[in-house]
């Protein structure tokens, strides 16, 4: 019997279905195949946070002394750098995990470099010869006292202990919602701190506001240490 083709299966072709073509998502997948250094963007940003940290360190150190107008302006630009330093902490860890390129180089690096930040400006905030370099005539120009900058470093050191010791036998032991907390209040504080640097300790409200993001980053603080015990505290009955 002769194979016959119909008419109709020629004149209606069945329909073939596709993907809808998303020219952007193709256009970013093409890159990403090709182009594997977007692997590498986060741990970019982290560097350039390290970069900013020690201009701002810079900036503290090497200033106009007394309140007029060129150490308010480098303030200014102190609180600038600051700012964006705060916000590429933000940045890499989102990509990162978007992307799925967590490294190990992000996991030592990023966090040091945000301990050097915070501690590091909490330290020079509470120095004798910063104070004493701005001429506001208060015994604690900053709101900073020692023993604050003394209550961070010590929480940095007894977490990063802690995290080593679970880290070694195998356990998770990354940032809570009470890290991040942590994290976010002292920013703010040091965000305060410079702004009432920059207006030379002269506006009221932002002395307040000052103050009151430096005893919440104490509080907060401690409290943050606490609830990492409490996950630890197995780890550490061992």
């Amino acid at each position: 019997m002769p194979f016959v083709i119909s008419s109709t299966a020629l004149d209606n072709p069945p329909l073939i279905r596709t993907p809808a073509f998303e020219p952007r998502f193709c256009v970013l997948s093409f890159a990403f195949r090709v182009f594997p250094v977007y692997r590498h963007i986060p741990n970019l940003i982290t560097l350039s946070r390290l970069v900013l940290t020690v201009i701002f360190f810079m900036l503290l150190n090497i200033h106009d002394p007394g309140t007029g107008p060129g150490f308010q302006r480098q303030m200014w630009i102190a609180f600038t750098c600051f700012l964006i330093a705060a916000l590429t902490d933000v940045v890499d860890g989102y990509l990162a995990r978007k992307w799925k390129v967590e490294s190990a180089f992000g996991r030592v690096v990023d966090p040091f470099v945000d301990k050097i930040l915070i501690c590091g400006a909490f330290i020079f905030f509470s120095s004798n010869d910063f104070i004493n370099a701005v001429h506001i005539k208060e015994q604690y120009a900053t709101g900073v006292h020692p023993w604050m900058a003394v209550v961070l470093i010590a929480r940095e050191f007894l977490i990063t202990s802690i995290r080593g010791l679970a880290e070694s036998r195998g356990i998770d032991f990354r940032a809570d919602w009470a890290g991040k907390i942590k994290m976010f209040t002292q920013s703010f504080a040091i965000g305060a701190v410079l702004v009432d640097l920059a207006l030379a300790g002269k506006t009221d409200w932002v002395r307040t506001v000052r103050d009151f993001a430096i005893w919440t980053t104490v509080i907060v603080t401690v409290l943050s240490a606490t609830t990492y015990c409490l996950r630890a505290r197995r780890i550490l009955v061992d």
